[in-house]
């Protein structure tokens, strides 16, 4: 193992054991040092890529320390991994996407109040399918998703479908530019989905999710091969 990624594991048992806790400051670098039993210089790099990756947050003149760890953060790097893929990786991030949402809106299903499902129901509704702009459309769409994966009630899965689906963005435009019919469509999938939410049924709610996204993954698809 390089030295560097000795330091980082060190550090990273440091705050599994509980050592370090969320918000607590690193002692400093030459006692941390000493008491990992490693360089400062390795140390050093080590606290750079862990910062990178938000385990830590480094002030300057104040002192480093250990972030939130809140799986927003922690899994922001997603966000640029998908980025620097090409358009054929696209639609395997949809296929990724696709599994991972409908699970999520099956579990929405069963644990959202009535309360959250009519607010999708009438969010639903506020959209005119009539007057509505692409630029509306696509917003409404990533403001509805996200809705639905925060109602299943997991930080971790949230975060994970939102660094995926937040690149996919440019997809929903084209399909939206491109595809006759594809305004009334996606709203009225949406209406189904918030529909099973409300009536609590996770099977039918999983798989409507399942379809929807899987529509714009075969226009994808398709368009790639034209």
């Amino acid at each position: 193992m390089a030295v560097t990624d000795e330091a980082i594991q060190k550090i990273k048992a440091m705050i599994v054991s509980g050592e370090l806790a969320p918000g607590d400051r690193l002692p400093p670098e030459k006692e941390l040092a000493e008491h990992l039993g490693l360089s400062r210089n390795s140390m050093r790099e080590a606290v750079k890529a862990l910062e990178v990756i938000r385990v830590l947050d480094v002030r300057r003149g104040d002192g480093t320390y250990v972030t939130s760890l809140e799986p927003h953060l922690l899994l922001e790097a997603i966000s640029f991994v998908v980025d620097m893929h090409d358009d054929d990786s696209l639609l395997e991030l949809f296929a990724v996407r696709r599994m991972l949402e409908s699970q999520a809106t099956g579990l929405a299903a069963g644990l959202a109040t009535t309360e959250q499902a009519q607010q999708l129901l009438e969010d639903v509704a506020s959209v005119d399918p009539e007057t509505v702009s692409i630029d509306d459309l696509v917003a409404h769409d990533t403001h509805f998703h996200g809705q639905v994966v925060e109602l299943a009630g997991n930080g971790y899965l949230a975060s994970l479908i939102d660094g995926l689906s937040s690149q996919t963005i440019r997809a929903r435009v084209w399909r939206g530019l491109t595809e006759q019919g594809a305004v009334a469509r996606t709203l009225s999938e949406h209406q189904a989905i918030a529909e099973a939410i409300a009536g609590r049924d996770s099977t039918l709610a999983a798989s409507l999710a399942t379809a929807h996204v899987a529509g714009v993954e075969r226009w994808l698809r398709q368009a790639a091969q034209a």
